[in-house]
Formats: structure tokens, sequence, C-alpha cells
């Protein structure tokens, strides 16, 4: 059950939903998320109201194409399809929405069962049995 924000800096509708959707597929290819288990804020930001900074960190050159992906997801995945995901994400990114892999920058938090409700106030994954990590 990935929850995803994506932010984006000077873009349109269009784009974040391409956005959106990359990181969705990839989600799905790499670590076997069902793929009606989608949920995700996404965000433009003007440069004027709303903003994003960013640096050349670790050499990597960004520029005002720069897409912060956030996912929060439980434990469980291996580095090894981390890293698969993130390539992924970047390949559909530039795929989808034109966004340069350089510009593609993705973070993961995870955290256990007792941290989610998914509605109804009930914490789901505790009171499901076989709930599989997603």
């Amino acid at each position: 059950m990935p929850f995803v924000r994506i932010d984006a800096y000077r873009t349109d509708s269009d784009r974040l939903d391409a956005l959106g959707r990359a990181v969705h597929d990839a989600l799905v290819e790499t670590l076997a998320v069902p793929p009606e288990d989608h949920f995700q804020v996404l965000t433009g930001h003007d440069g004027t109201h709303s903003g994003l900074r960013w640096g050349d960190y670790l050499g990597i050159r960004r520029d005002e194409g720069i897409v912060f992906v956030a996912i929060t997801m439980r434990a469980g995945r291996t580095p090894g399809r981390k890293q698969a995901l993130y390539r992924r994400i970047a390949e559909l990114a530039h795929a989808y929405a034109g966004t340069e892999p350089r510009n593609v920058f993705v973070t993961v938090t995870e955290n256990s069962s007792a941290d989610w409700s998914l509605g109804e106030g009930v914490a789901q994954y505790l009171s499901s049995p076989g709930a599989g990590v997603s």
C-alpha cells in the first residue's frame, strides 16, 4: 500500500498525471503492487506561491524539470528491488512526461503494518490475516 507524493516545478496537470502514471506503473512492475492500490498526491509548484529548491549534490545537475517523488510503504523490499524501482521510475518519467532522469529525485520511507489506516479508523493490516506487503 504505497502512498506517493509527487512535487514538480512549473508543471501542468497533464505532466503531473503522466508522472503519477509513471510512478504507479513502476511500483506495479518492480514491486508487484496491485494495480488498484493507487494512492497519490500530485502537486505542481509555480515558483511564486510555492516552490522547490534543489542543488547539484553528488554531481547531478538538476534544473527546473525537477520532480520529487516521496514513497511511503511498509518495510520488506530488498535494496535490489528498490534500485529497480528507482531506475524504472526514471525511465517511465522520461517516456511518459519527458522528464530527464537526472531530474527524478526519489525517496522511500518504510514503516510497519501498525502505521496504516486505510479508512474507517481501522488498522486493516493488523486485522487482516495474510495481508501481504504492498
